[in-house]
Formats: C-alpha cells, structure tokens, sequence
C-alpha cells in the first residue's frame, strides 16, 4: 500500500518551503511506501482540491485524502504519522 502525501502551498509562503522539505526526508527515508505531491494553490486545480480539503492556511500536509497537519510538522511527526497507516 502507498501512502498519499499531499502538501499544499503558495509562492509566497514562508514556511512552505519547510514543509516540502519534511515530505521530501520522509519520501528519501520511506522510499516507494508514500508518494508526495506538492499542489501550489495559485494553480486553479490545486485551489479547488485545497477548497474541497477545506484548507484555509498553508503549508497544509493531507496524508490518505484526509488533512493531518496544518503548519509545517517536524520529520518525527510527518514519519510517525506515515508509518501509523502502513
């Protein structure tokens, strides 16, 4: 089973780049087990799944189509999280 990871972001978001940067130590760590996408919400497509989320703040991390953190999380939680639904 491959975990879903979505992280949701904009341009200009300072904490952002923090976040992909988790998602990606996590994907570098757990390999094939999840898969990571980042959706920056300035694309129309992205919004609309941010809106569906009902994300209203980003960085925002969806782990399985259901949002799990709201805030860059550290790698700990992120991993921990992840391994919890392998």
């Amino acid at each position: 089973m491959v975990i879903k990871v979505e992280v949701f972001v904009s341009d200009t978001c300072p904490h952002c780049p923090g976040a992909v940067d988790v998602a990606n130590k996590a994907k570098d760590s757990l390999g094939d087990k999840i898969n990571v996408e980042v959706l920056n919400v300035s694309n129309p497509t992205n919004r609309q799944r941010a809106l569906d989320y009902q994300i209203m703040a980003v960085p925002t991390i969806a782990v399985n189509n259901a949002v799990e953190f709201v805030g860059a999380p550290t790698y700990n939680q992120l991993v921990e999280k992840i391994e919890s639904l392998l």
